[in-house]
């Protein structure tokens, strides 16, 4: 089940805000988790008892963490709950990629496992390891009630994509939280913007992407409209997704943290990652960055830390090789701007702007091919590599057909945006006209994107796979 799907708009959701409503504040944790599992089972049946299992292990060791601290049974149950959740991950993400590897390397035939992914497995279980290493830490209590705690896991606005909320981030919400009216509208408001940012320009993308991958007239102006159209497209994807999450959390009375800030409009690649994703670069630099010594042993150990994480980052947004060479290429960059460069491109804004605009086109590229041969493919033909013609009428049809998609994409990504809307309300007569105009912007978004997903299949969640 999707946000962007019919199910979960007309009958999961209604449902679940129906129930979580009508139950007296004791039981309101207890409707969440009930209804976070249904969300989960609807599309892994067969793993939602490991999925529940892993749960109750997660909050068991943390009781015996906070119980022995001090002792050097509390580190035992710390590396148990390292090793069980990051076992699991790994065989469920990485097991194949890695026995594929060692074909490869050493000419072997190994039988792939070929298991099934669980849906938002990456995302939990970065949640469970947070959980137990601040409670070893001393930073957080043990949370006592396996309810809430099961509550906070498994809540479905941010189980299967983010953003990776923290267990200190809601620890005091869990047992009280306030409920408003206008709560509830600024959660509606921010899910069905996000909801439009996903349907109505990310799935549009989406479209384009894939005639790209199916055409048969190759242009440097065909690999360039794909190359822009997947950049702005995971963008709206992923940061749509994150908008829902965050305005689902408002509606349940939970203040989820941002996890993008127009990440576009950076001048270094140090500025987008502080843009982008911004709960997963957080999350490396707190429980792997600094415990690696961050900064703080010299330079050489802070480049090799700042290549370690990176590898680590590729490697969990995939289990495969053109993603570990996605996170190598921006501990290059990363280090590069460590080593001096940052500082040339604040003095110059619209060069690093440029910088990093063909940086992450290129980043993306590769992130998004399904193999090192086919991220070399994209790239070489980006720049007229392989005799390809400049142009191509099917190129020259797709941005005719999909220049204003491409138009609003740019411009939505832009803060541009949300300071007219700011400007229209801060206005004292104008606000009047906005506070009577916004609702019914909202109402006939929702119409439209209801439309689209009634009469269109397209309607793919690029996040699902990691």
């Amino acid at each position: 089940m999707v946000f962007s799907g019919i199910p979960f708009l007309y009958y999961f959701l209604p449902a679940t805000v129906l129930l979580y409503l009508a139950a007296p504040r004791k039981l309101k944790n207890a409707v969440l988790l009930l209804a976070s599992l249904v969300f989960y089972a609807w599309g892994e049946q067969r793993l939602v008892l490991l999925f529940a299992a892993t749960i109750l292990l997660g909050w068991l060791l943390g009781l015996l963490i906070e119980k022995t601290r001090g002792k050097v049974w509390s580190q035992v149950f710390l590396w148990l709950s390292v090793l069980t959740t990051l076992g699991l991950l790994g065989y469920f993400k990485y097991a194949d990629f890695f026995i594929g590897s060692l074909n490869s390397a050493f000419g072997l035939s190994l039988p792939l496992l070929r298991v099934a992914l669980p849906i938002g497995i990456s995302f939990y279980t970065f949640q469970l390891l947070s959980y137990t290493i601040d409670v070893y830490r001393g930073d957080v209590a043990a949370q006592k009630n396996i309810i809430d705690f099961a509550a906070y896991v498994a809540m479905f606005p941010q189980l299967i994509a983010g953003p990776i909320v923290r267990y200190s981030d809601i620890a005091g919400q869990l047992t009280q939280r306030t409920h408003s009216l206008d709560k509830i509208a600024s959660g509606i408001r921010r899910f069905v913007m996000g909801l439009a940012k996903k349907v109505l320009i990310a799935n549009v993308l989406g479209q384009l992407c894939t005639q790209f991958r199916q055409t048969a007239q190759p242009s440097v102006l065909f690999h360039w409209l794909y190359a822009v159209a997947f950049m702005l497209q995971i963008y709206f994807d992923f940061s749509g997704y994150s908008d829902m999450a965050i305005g689902l959390g408002r509606l349940f009375g939970f203040d989820f943290p941002e996890n993008f800030n127009y990440p576009y409009i950076s001048k270094s690649i140090t500025e987008f990652w502080r843009r982008w994703h911004m709960t997963l670069g957080s999350w490396f630099r707190d429980y792997v960055y600094i415990p690696l010594g961050g900064n703080r042993r010299g330079i050489g150990r802070q480049l090799f830390n700042i290549l370690v994480v990176w590898m680590l980052t590729g490697l969990w947004h995939g289990a495969a090789w053109n993603f570990v060479l996605w996170g190598v290429f921006y501990a290059l960059l990363l280090t590069a701007e460590k080593l001096g460069l940052k500082k040339r491109l604040d003095a110059h804004g619209v060069l690093g702007h440029v910088y990093v605009l063909l940086a992450v086109l290129l980043g993306f590229v590769l992130f998004n091919a399904d193999s090192l041969g086919q991220a070399g493919q994209d790239i070489a033909g980006m720049f007229a590599f392989g005799k390809l013609p400049l142009f191509s009428a099917e190129a020259v049809y797709y941005l005719r057909s999909y220049g204003v998609v491409l138009l609003l994409a740019v411009l939505g990504a832009t803060p541009l945006p949300k300071r007219a809307i700011a400007a229209l309300s801060g206005n004292r007569v104008l606000s009047r006209g906005w506070n009577v105009l916004e609702p019914l912007l909202l109402t006939g978004l929702l119409v439209v994107v209801t439309a689209y997903l009634v009469d269109g299949s397209f309607n793919p969640f690029l996040y699902f796979r990691f």
